[in-house]
């Protein structure tokens, strides 16, 4: 059972270590629509119809899996002993 909590340990440690980091890359946001209330921008730009392929929304879709990750790996840990012993 031991080789099983440090597996996951190490696990848990690594994503959210990878969660910081991508995290920090991301750039911070800003009240983008209150930009576009004074500027008159609206989503049907080039950029609003690309959004999905830039680097910030990969960064974010990938911080969202590694989160989903951590969850599952947590649940995991404190799940399986019960069901072991």
């Amino acid at each position: 059972m031991e080789t099983l909590e440090i597996i996951g340990g190490v696990v848990i440690l690594i994503v959210c270590l990878a969660i910081i980091v991508l995290c920090l890359m991301q750039e911070q946001k800003s009240q983008d629509s209150m930009t576009a209330a004074l500027t008159g921008a609206s989503a049907e730009s080039f950029y609003g119809k690309n959004e999905g392929r830039t680097r910030e929304a990969m960064l974010a879709k990938t911080t969202r899996a590694f989160g989903i990750i951590l969850f599952v790996a947590t649940l995991a840990i404190n799940l399986v002993p019960l069901f072991i012993d």
